[in-house]
């Protein structure tokens, strides 16, 4: 990954990391439910389902990438339109929504099952390895380099909706708007990024 596109690719991770979705939203509903004690056991389970995604997508760009050789470049305008993608669903996003009743069980195993199936983490990954990576260089030390990393950062921004739990609900009630805006945004010049970076090579 050249050095000039690692900026746009930690942008990336932080949004796709920190905006609402399965893991954020439990993490959230665990914490002013069963308290911060159980839902760090919770948040462990989180943790390590992202590192099982984060390898087998590893595994997977891997295979995918020797199979597409030269046109692997093609990936980097899949991962853009799913960016996009991600920043017009931001932005259409209804105000007020509400988080999922929590587990009844709030323990590593519900923890790690919600994020075996969270679609949202396998994109994330997915789109990271494929378009910030698979493009500059196709070897499997770097992408096991970037898989070995993403956990630490999809997971860090589950205990930001943790450790803050109805405060950070209740701030982004009031400001969702303007928040919504400035991640799709952000999202939108992470596409630009990509592509820019492919055509420009």
């Amino acid at each position: 990954m050249p050095a000039t596109i690692i900026p746009s690719f930690l942008y990336y991770c932080f949004i796709a990391g920190i905006t609402p979705g399965p893991a954020n939203l439990c993490s959230l509903n665990a914490s002013m439910r069963y308290g911060r004690k159980q839902a760090l056991k919770q948040w462990r389970g989180l943790f390590a389902g992202f590192w099982v995604i984060a390898i087998g997508s590893v595994l997977i760009t891997y295979f995918l990438g020797g199979v597409l050789g030269s046109s692997v470049s093609i990936l980097a305008w899949i991962g853009a339109a799913y960016l996009v993608y991600l920043g017009v669903h931001i932005l259409r996003s209804g105000k007020g929504r509400k988080t999922e009743e929590a587990n009844k069980n709030c323990n590593f195993f519900t923890g790690l099952v919600i994020n075996l199936t969270n679609v949202k983490i396998m994109l994330t990954c997915l789109t990271a390895l494929s378009s910030y990576v698979l493009p500059y260089d196709q070897s499997f030390r770097s992408l096991l380099l970037v898989g070995i990393f993403l956990p630490f950062t999809g997971p860090i921004c589950n205990l930001a909706w943790l450790f803050t739990g109805a405060a950070l609900q209740r701030f982004f009630e009031k400001y969702e708007k303007p928040i919504n805006i400035v991640m799709a945004v952000s999202l939108f010049y992470c596409a630009f990024s990509l592509v820019w970076g492919v055509v420009g090579r």
